[in-house]
């Protein structure tokens, strides 16, 4: 349970902590219909140890793995907490979107998964969908994506508030 909680954790970090890795970032691996992309050491963490893709392209469409909006260790609960964890948490899925060619403009739809009720956010659920909405316009100025909201009991490991999972359509260059 560890590692798949770090592989989570480290997949959120900005790819420039990882700057001294001799890796060449992203990397594509082929898959049937398409490919693999991961976009940075903790993506190849999650690919390699614990057995999720960070992204895979079938055909013109890029599935995202879900990236966790969580509380760190002294971060507070309060919703402007939560915007900077949202945000936080957007650069990470930015990234892998870049990594694949695609943009949050690209996003055809949102599946996010909501701990409405835990010691992580104090907000209310409308609290919640209106900081993601507020803080999705800044990466994205296009149409809006098509936006499923689900309550859960818990997310993966500790301080989760909510998961995102993108679904993009992104065909390749030579589409």
């Amino acid at each position: 349970m560890r590692s798949i909680v770090a592989a989570l954790i480290l997949a959120n970090l900005p790819g420039a902590a990882f700057a001294q890795d001799a890796q060449p970032w992203p990397v594509r691996l082929p898959s049937s219909g398409g490919e693999v992309i991961i976009p940075s050491r903790g993506g190849q963490y999650a690919h390699d140890e614990v057995g999720y893709a960070p992204a895979r392209r079938a055909g013109d469409t890029l599935y995202v793995s879900g990236a966790i909006v969580f509380r760190a260790e002294g971060e507070g609960t309060d919703v402007a907490a939560f915007e900077a964890q949202v945000r936080r948490t957007l650069t990470s899925l930015n990234r892998t979107l870049e990594a694949a060619g695609a943009a949050m403009d690209d996003v055809a739809l949102i599946n996010s998964f909501h701990v409405w009720e835990g010691p992580d956010f104090v907000g209310s659920r409308n609290e919640q969908i209106e900081v993601i909405a507020r803080v999705w316009r800044e990466f994205s100025d296009g149409p809006r994506p098509a936006w499923t909201a689900v309550g859960t009991t818990g997310l993966l490991g500790t301080g989760g508030i909510v998961e995102i999972q993108l679904t993009v359509h992104a065909p390749t260059a030579a589409d």
